[in-house]
C-alpha cells in the first residue's frame, strides 16, 4: 500500500475520519490558541464518538437479534453514520427501554 493510499485509508477510517483540514490566517500572536482550541475541539469530538460507540454497543448487545433483523449495519460507513440508523431501529421495534436508549443515541449525536 503506497503513502497516499494510507493517507486516504487514515482520513476515511482511521484517525482522521470525520475530521477536515481547515486553513485560516490569524495573527502570528493568536496562533497558539487557535491550536489550543482545535486540540480541544478534536478531542470533544472524539470522547462524544466514543460515547456514541459505547451506546451503540450495548444497543447490539441487548437488542440485535429484535431489531436488527433487515438492516446491515456493514454497509454503513463509520459509527456516525451507523447511530441514527441503530437509534431508528430501536424506535420502531424495540420496547420502552430500547426507546430510552435509542433518545440517548439521538442526544448524544446532537451535541
Amino acid at each position: 500500500m503506497g503513502a497516499r493510499d494510507r493517507v486516504k485509508k487514515y482520513r476515511e477510517v482511521g484517525g482522521a475520519s470525520d475530521l477536515v483540514r481547515v486553513e485560516v490566517l490569524v495573527p502570528r500572536s493568536r496562533r497558539d490558541d487557535i491550536v489550543a482550541d482545535a486540540a480541544r475541539m478534536r478531542a470533544d469530538f472524539r470522547e462524544r464518538k466514543e460515547h456514541v460507540r459505547e451506546l451503540c454497543m450495548k444497543a447490539t448487545e441487548r437488542y440485535s437479534v429484535r431489531i436488527f433483523d433487515n438492516v446491515d449495519l456493514a454497509r454503513i460507513p463509520g459509527i456516525m453514520n451507523q447511530a441514527p440508523v441503530i437509534a431508528n431501529a430501536l424506535f420502531e421495534k424495540g420496547d420502552a427501554r430500547a426507546f430510552v436508549l435509542g433518545r440517548r443515541i439521538q442526544a448524544a449525536l446532537e451535541n
